[in-house]
This record gives C-alpha cells, structure tokens and sequence, in this order.
C-alpha cells in the first residue's frame, strides 16, 4: 500500500514546478502520466549535466511517471488528453493564464464529465490580476516577493540560492493544494481548482517581512551568513574552514558563552534575552569568531556538540553522498535508470510510518507509454 495508490494524475506542462508537483505525487504511489510535446519533450530532459541524450535532472523529477507524446495544438490530440482528464482524479498544469481554456482542457470544460476533478494550475503569477498575462519564472517569483533583495552580502549585488527555490515552492504549496481539495471532494464529491503563483508561493515562507514593514517601517536588509534580529546565529572561520553556530536560545547562549570562555557574557544581564543579544550581536560574533579561529572545524564542532551547542560544517554534494546520516536516513537512493545503469538521487520525502513512498518505476523516455492513446480507458499502469 502506498498513501496514493489509485490517484489518476494528469501531468501537464513542462520544466519545473508543475513536475515536481507530479513528482512528489509519484513518489507516493499516484499513477502519473506526463504529458511531453513530440518534438523534442520536456526541455528539463536536456537541462544541466548529461547522462548520455537525456539530462540527469529529468531522472529525478519524472522517477515514477509515464510519458505520453501528444501535440495540444491538434484537435485530435486535445481528443486524447480530453478522454485522459475526464478520467483524472488531478490535472497538473503550469501553462500561460488561459491556454487550458483555448483548448477546453479548463476545468469549467471538464466539470461537466468530472465534477470531482481537482486541478493545479501553476503560473508566475496567478489567474487573475493585472500581473496573469506577464511570463513569469521561478527568479522572477523569488525577486517579486522579496527573497532575492535580502539574499547575499549587504551592498552587493543580491545573489540566488543555487537552486530553482520559486518553482519547488510553488509545487510543493501546489501538492498541499491537492491534498487538500482531495480532503473536501471525499466528504463533497466536489473538485476544484488550486490557483498557486510562483511569487506567492516564495511570499508565503517571508516570515514577519510584511509586519515588520507596515508597523515598524522597518525594511530587513540583507545580511550575509547571519539572521537580523536572532543573536548569535552566523557563519565563523575556522584554521580550516567554516562552520555555524546557533546559539541564540537563552541556555544554548550562557552555555556557548561559557564554552569561549567568555563566562562575563554567560551571566551579562542585558544578554540574558534574544533582544538585548541582537542589540550587541557584532560584539558577540566577535567573540564566538576569535575562539573558532583558534580552532579546525573538527575541533570546534567536537566541543560546540560536546556543550549541546546547535552546530555544523557546510556540506558539498560530496559531503552529503559519503555523510552516514544521508544513508541511515534512505536519503540517497540507489536505483536503475531506464537505461539499465545504476543512479543515485535524492531519497524521498516526507517519511511515512504506514504507507512510505517508493520509486515504482525510473523516469520514461518520450513517449514510451504512447499506447495509452489508443486504451478507451485510462489504461492501468505497467508493473514496475
């Protein structure tokens, strides 16, 4: 049994945030089918480092899935993704504001055969208001709700996270919109429709930015490692490296203190609480900065754990594939790629007591299960 089992997913769309929403359903035992353009697929397929004519990226994000080549710009294909959404429990699709509509794929033009049907439509920025037309990506979501103007060192030039943060997101809200339309259509029988923006998804993780503003007139400036308003908590060097340091819970604080060797700081009442801390937190960055760099990150690490002090080393990619934790967790997962050769990839994730996720099966080639266009029927999935 997988949490998902049964769940009929039409996957439409290409690159990012909408197949990673259908990713995450995969993972969990929906039966997804993608629906690729003939010429060429999803771009993700080529994107990033290549394995071969086929990108590694799009073994990770399509793992689980069915490819079905279709043109939506000919009628008679359109009669093929109709038949496959009328059947659908989910529709998935992250085109331009009114495309779905041009081809009466929209929910409106299905609700007539498939009232419970749930759909997710993902856009830079909605369905409606005086943004739905404008093309939006992933940075133009995160620069639009603000993440891009605190990300990097104060006066540089703001940097990116290195991911595509904006389009996971906007999946992720979108997989907990699904959820939840498919919680109401159990006690409605009704479906609906999930209307999630690329910028309101960044927006949504903004934290107190917004309050912080209309109340206190107060715009939260980048600031590099640390965290403006919780002290300490920041990057320090070491004789070898860097590591961070959270010590700004009132005991984890007088314990770090005492660790330094900085007992004055420990007992300082005005350092007692997180506010009067933030009111000196160069000085204490300072402090915590000169014992590090008397130390290797080893040795730092080994002592600040040692004081039950919130700690760790920057993990690299080759960090994270030979850390033990990684593994006992399942969270590299060694499977096979359609191809026949071996693959790691991320694990999966959340990790469910009675019902985990699995990879049933490795992502498609374009257009592999093709045969589902001739079935009268949404054709059962192949076994693994």
């Amino acid at each position: 049994m997988h949490a998902l089992d049964g769940l009929k997913v039409l996957e439409l769309g290409q690159l990012i945030a909408g197949p990673f929403a259908g990713r995450m359903l995969a993972d969990f035992g929906a039966d997804v089918i993608k629906v690729e353009s003939r010429d060429g697929g999803d771009p993700l397929r080529r994107w990033r480092e290549m394995r071969g004519d086929t990108s590694l990226w799009w073994e990770v994000q399509s793992r689980g899935k069915r490819s079905l080549a279709l043109d939506l710009g000919n009628p008679s294909d359109r009669v093929v993704a109709r038949r496959l959404a009328v059947e659908a429990d989910v529709i998935i699709e992250n085109f331009r504001p009114g495309k779905l509509e041009e081809w009466s794929l929209d929910r409106a033009s299905l609700a007539p055969e498939n009232p419970g049907l749930v759909m997710l439509r993902i856009s830079g920025y909605g369905q409606d208001g005086p943004y739905a037309e404008k093309p939006g990506f992933g940075l133009l979501g995160e620069a639009m709700a603000g993440l891009r103007y605190l990300t990097g060192e104060p006066d540089r030039v703001p940097v990116r996270t290195g991911v595509s943060i904006g389009d996971t997101l906007a999946g992720l809200h979108g997989v907990i919109g699904i959820l939840m339309a498919l919680r109401h259509r159990d006690s409605t029988g009704e479906g609906q429709v999930i209307d999630t923006a690329l910028y309101e998804s960044v927006f949504n993780v903004m934290e107190s930015l917004v309050p912080e503003y209309t109340e206190k007139g107060v715009i939260r400036q980048p600031a590099g490692s640390a965290l403006p308003g919780i002290s300490p908590s920041n990057a320090y060097p070491c004789q070898d490296g860097t590591i961070l340091i959270g010590g700004n819970g009132d005991r984890i604080f007088r314990d770090l203190m005492r660790l330094i060797g900085r007992a004055d700081l420990a007992v300082d009442e005005q350092l007692a609480h997180n506010d009067g801390r933030v009111e000196r937190a160069t000085e204490l960055d300072a402090a915590i900065g000169e014992w590090t760099a008397r130390h290797t990150v080893a040795e730092a690490l080994q002592a600040l754990e040692g004081a039950r002090v919130p700690s760790g080393r920057i993990f690299s990619v080759a960090d994270i594939v030979a850390d033990p934790h990684y593994k006992a967790r399942d969270m590299l997962l060694n499977t096979t790629a359609r191809d026949g050769r071996p693959i790691t990839m991320p694990g999966i994730v959340p990790k469910l007591s009675r019902t985990p996720g699995v990879v049933r099966n490795p992502a498609p080639r374009l257009g592999e299960h093709d045969d589902i266009a001739a079935s009268p029927d949404w054709p059962s999935p192949r076994s693994p």
